[in-house]
């Protein structure tokens, strides 16, 4: 257990301030171990169909799971198929603040709307590869270079970077030397670029930290209009003065600084003037701005962001500038459409032999005239094969193979006609909270709408049980010493996110405010990411409560899509609209309703409880976790959970099997369950698994609406985790 390995930790460390931290954090794994043993499984085992089910295994092979994503038109995208067309509505814009006094280091100020906005930070160092842009040999001398800058009695003042003959290229040059680097300027000198220490830097590091100079000099290499930057605490004026001259002299056309007291402190707030850009921007600067360019991604063993990640550093832009429907799984083989902001069609060409060595293969590269709005797409189609079949219990392993093969396709038919007919329940997949996790991430999201800083970033920072990779390592020693900095050297470069925070818990400390600007530092949809992990959680309790209490049939009180005009759910799966009805004692009595068109809210500050039994439950739930007055809006971290309405059932369509015998790829006992055509049979791999000769495999091919989960739709079919 993680807490054993913290306790032998606490009887070693002769330090107290170590002690201290370390029973800190079992303090905080204590309360989630409680909570955990008592609400157990993220993942209730409640279904909605009473067969039997079966035994396997998924994942065995990468390509026994793909994932094709269902563009809004009804077309798998594939290596095939055009992207899909993208929203007409959604058009990249910076929206300029309204007041800039904000303390928070690097945002954009929004008003406070129901939302709160998505702030915009500044990426990470990380987030520019320059071994993939300068090249390895070329990386490794200008990081040479940039330590014997720190020599006083170096003569090297200036290194060459080479020659680039692509306007382009050398653009993401400058732009990503100058983010690792923000103490180097680069010089043009057609077609060669050089590098030497930027002399306003040095000025300024000897008037504020190190960190400081470095954060200001990405903030104003960034340009984000209307976004500012907060100096440090100071409180001496004549020092104020001092680094107000230096900001009026060397950016006075760029900038405007003000100093603000805020409870007793006082600190320089920086902001980008309305009209502050050095160069008037030209028409030819603009259309490379609004250059879109769609693209087919296949990508194998790899996340999506991370994908994305790879991909902009070796193109010299920001994972933002990339947009995307959906999140599509890791371990599996996924098709999806994506569009990237600032690179040419032929420029994405270029570097696709370089991707598809990294297990990224582009395809159907054209340029479109906007950004891909998340969640414009109609679902995901899946094909899958489960291994090492075998009936649940032990009563048949004295049966002949035979006799087996006869009982799994028997139980095999009935299960995937009773999903296809009644289809499953509605979970959220254990995906959504980390299933591989010590601490898992609906944890650190009950901590951060209980405004508990501290103990978040503690859970965040727990390390994997028994885990000795340098990732596992770096938190070990930060929740052993609180040490931010000496964490920060050890936590690998790929780490963007824990990164992000241990530049801030260095810079701010590790106390409440400290860890507050610390979860401030990631993006708005990581930081909503966490609180969101718990209200799927509630919602999963939740749906399994409503059926062992109030069974399979629709109840007065229930909430149910709003019928009239037969609207149907957003494309999401959700919907947060208030278009809802609650049950009548009469249509209960009537059957007017049946379960698939019953919802559950997801909680938040806008929804709708049951008028039921379920109502009271939401209340005790939330209260027990101390929730009981939540307004679910953390207005330290800009988060606001509005809720949506989730159904309780989902089901597949377009669902086939295909039960093959050992060693056979196409020909099987199984069958067809539903009618049309089949799609991505390339994909089946009836290939028995080392050591199970006399195994079947299941080839299962379906669709699901988005945010529906296949592992789940596979529980319900199963009777088991797959």
């Amino acid at each position: 257990m993680l807490q054993s390995e913290l306790l032998s930790l606490l009887r070693r460390v002769p330090r107290e301030d170590e002690k201290q931290h370390l029973v800190k954090t079992l303090q905080c794994l204590d309360e989630v171990t409680m909570k955990q043993d008592s609400g157990a499984a993220n993942v209730p085992a409640c279904f909605i169909s009473t067969h039997e089910g079966f035994l396997g295994s998924i994942k065995n092979l990468i390509k026994d799971f793909v994932v094709t994503e269902i563009d809004i038109s009804g077309q798998c995208v594939n290596i095939e198929t055009q992207p899909p067309a993208c929203a007409s509505s959604h058009k990249y814009n910076e929206t300029s603040a309204k007041r800039w006094e904000n303390k928070h280091s690097v945002s954009q100020d929004n008003d406070d709307d129901a939302d709160y906005g998505a702030d915009v930070t500044i990426p990470s160092p990380c987030s520019f590869d320059l071994s993939v842009i300068l090249g390895q040999a070329v990386s490794e001398e200008l990081e040479q270079f940039v330590l014997t800058l720190k020599d006083e009695n170096t003569t090297k003042q200036e290194l060459s970077l080479g020659y680039f003959s692509d306007k382009h290229h050398r653009a993401n040059v400058h732009r990503a030397v100058r983010h690792r680097f923000p103490f180097l300027m680069t010089v043009t000198i057609q077609p060669e670029i050089r590098v030497r220490e930027d002399p306003d830097y040095r000025e300024l590091s000897q008037l504020v930290t190190e960190d400081e100079a470095e954060d200001f000099f990405r903030f104003i290499d960034a340009k984000v209009r209307g976004s500012s930057y907060t100096f440090g605490p100071d409180d001496n004026k004549e020092h104020r003065t001092t680094v107000h001259h230096f900001l009026s002299r060397r950016f006075g056309k760029l900038v405007e600084a003000k100093s603000f007291n805020d409870q007793g402190t006082t600190a320089i707030t920086v902001r980008l003037r309305e009209q502050g850009r050095p160069k008037k921007r030209t028409t030819e600067d603009r259309k490379e701005e609004e250059v879109y360019t769609a693209f087919t991604l296949c990508k194998e063993n790899l996340e999506t962001l991370e994908a994305i990640s790879y991909m902009a550093a070796a193109l010299g832009v920001l994972p933002s500038d990339f947009t995307y429907a959906g999140i599509k799984d890791k371990r599996a083989i996924t098709y999806q459409s994506m569009v990237v902001k600032k690179v040419s069609p032929q420029r994405l060409k270029e570097k696709a032999a370089e991707f598809e060595k990294r297990g990224m293969r582009l395809s159907q590269i054209i340029s479109v005239g906007e950004p891909l709005r998340l969640g414009r797409l109609q679902g995901n189609h899946f094909d899958l094969v489960v291994r090492d079949l075998r009936a649940h219990g032990a009563s048949d392993t004295h049966s002949s193979g035979a006799n087996t093969h006869t009982r799994l396709a028997a139980l095999i038919k009935e299960a995937v006609e009773n999903v296809k007919a009644r289809g499953f329940v509605n979970y959220y997949g254990p995906q959504r909270f980390g299933a591989v996790q010590s601490v898992q991430s609906d944890c650190v999201g009950l901590a951060l709408l209980k405004e508990d800083m501290v103990g978040a970033v503690r859970l965040f920072f727990t390390p994997e049980e028994g885990g000795d990779d340098p990732q596992s390592q770096a938190k070990r020693h930060f929740l052993q010493t609180g040490n931010a900095k000496e964490c920060l050297a050890l936590m690998p470069l790929s780490k963007a996110r824990e990164r992000l925070m241990l530049r801030a818990l260095n810079r701010y400390g590790t106390g409440p405010d400290g860890c507050a600007q610390a979860w401030l530092s990631l993006p708005h949809s990581t930081r909503v990411f966490y609180p969101h992990a718990y209200c799927s959680r509630v919602w999963n309790e939740a749906v399994a409560h409503r059926l062992t209490t109030l069974g399979h049939s629709v109840r007065r009180g229930d909430l149910v899509w709003f019928q009239q005009g037969q609207k149907k759910l957003e494309d999401t799966g959700e919907t947060s609209s208030p278009q809802i009805h609650v049950v009548t004692d009469q249509e209960e009595q009537e059957g007017v309703y049946t379960l698939g068109q019953v919802l559950l809210p997801m909680p938040g500050n806008t929804v709708k409880y049951p008028e039921n039994s379920m109502g009271s439950w939401f209340q005790e739930r939330l209260a027990s976790d101390g929730l009981g007055d939540c307004r679910f809006r953390v207005g330290s971290l800009k988060l606001n959970l509005p809720g949506c309405y989730r159904p309780l059932l989902a089901c597949p369509r377009n669902l086939r099997y295909k039960l093959n015998r050992p060693g056979c790829e196409e020909g099987g006992v199984g069958g067809e369950v539903s009618g049309g055509s089949r799609r991505n049979d390339g994909q089946r791999n009836g290939t028995p698994v080392e050591g199970k000769e006399d195994s079947l495999t299941l080839t299962l091919n379906f669709d699901l609406d988005s945010s529906c989960y296949a592992t789940i739709c596979l529980r319900e079919i199963m009777k088991c985790d797959p």
